[in-house]
């Protein structure tokens, strides 16, 4: 039940939980592999505790996450009330609406859906490759298995810091893909310092390159799908694209485990080389669809004569979204 323009500070308090959790999954294992063990190998122990950890707390999430403002139990008649009104306003064209397949699906017949898609792919890239193999990436820099895990905390720290950073900043200025555009320069420059230089006589260079590339893949998850989300009315059609996009993301782990192969260990220079070429790819499109708003914007101004602002439009008139003249995008 947020507005347009708080919902990306949200999301990122919430995603940074990721972020966190990844450097806390380094931590746990530096610590985990210190058990002397002959019965169970040090990563079964790690897989027990992470399972069984994620398992009990899915249950306590079940029964205590409402789906909706208006079944929130922690929330009084009046605030489900003001939830109501402030999504009216700025948010859904129709609020709580039943979900119509037919209807819904409609959100392809827009361009944009499809180029939103194609960043998804260039996004879900980089973000799979630093979240399942930062530690073979760290490993390059000469450091034991165990001291390893240990380095990929601060990295994955400081992803969680540029990611509230940048949304707070998108949230205050109102802007999206700037900072998306941004996430993905950094993916790049990440990658590509990795390769460029000589890791094990510029070691602080190298580890500060890792930095990089968690802050790349942090932030434009998440302001991705609220640069989107920011721009569809109606909440069918926001749910099919999110529903689609995001698993596209997530399935480009496939693409990842692919490109880093053993044989190239432990430089992994066409891993990285393909992550570096998705990252700069994401950019050039999310810089093609936001010239593309701005310009679009001017001449809706100008076919109706006056400028309008994306937050002076209710978004309960603003259903069929680009179709509507009075349509504005939130870039």
């Amino acid at each position: 039940f947020y507005r347009r323009g708080e919902l990306a500070r949200r999301l990122a308090i919430f995603y940074a939980a990721q972020s966190i959790a990844s450097a806390f999954g380094g931590l746990l294992a530096f610590g985990v592999f210190q058990i002397e063990s002959n019965t169970i190998a040090e990563w079964r122990y790690l897989f027990i505790i992470e399972g069984c950890c994620t398992i009990l707390f899915s249950f306590f999430a079940f029964f205590y996450l409402p789906h909706s403002a208006a079944t929130a139990k922690f929330l009084s008649p009046e605030e489900k009330e003001l939830a109501y009104y402030r999504m009216q306003i700025d948010s859904s064209s129709v609020v709580n609406e039943k979900f119509a397949f037919k209807e819904s699906f409609k959100i392809f017949k827009e361009w944009t859906s499809w180029m939103i898609l194609a960043i998804e792919i260039c996004l879900g890239v980089p973000l799979q490759s630093v979240q399942l193999f930062l530690p073979q990436i760290v490993a390059r820099l000469g450091y034991s298995s165990v001291k390893t895990n240990l380095y990929t905390v601060a990295p994955n720290i400081s992803g969680a810091v540029m990611l509230l950073i940048l949304a707070f900043a998108s949230d205050y200025t109102r802007w999206r893909f700037p900072f998306v555009a941004l996430g993905f320069l950094f993916t790049f420059l990440g990658m590509i310092i990795y390769v460029g230089i000589d890791v094990q006589s510029q070691l602080r260079t190298a580890y500060f390159a890792t930095f990089m590339m968690t802050w790349g893949t942090s932030a434009p998850s998440v302001l991705l799908d609220v640069w989107y989300n920011n721009n569809i009315a109606h909440e069918g059609r926001r749910v099919v694209l999110t529903s689609i996009g995001v698993p596209v993301a997530n399935l480009m782990g496939v693409v990842s485990s692919n490109i880093f192969q053993n044989k190239d260990a432990p430089k992994y220079i066409p891993a990285l080389a393909t992550t570096a070429a998705f990252g700069a790819t994401g950019l050039a499109l999310t810089l093609i669809l936001g010239a593309f708003m701005i310009i679009d914007n001017a001449h809706r101004d100008k076919k109706s004569g006056q400028k309008i602002d994306v937050i002076d439009i209710p978004t309960e008139r603003l259903r069929d979204g680009p179709r509507v003249e009075e349509f504005r995008w939130f870039y």
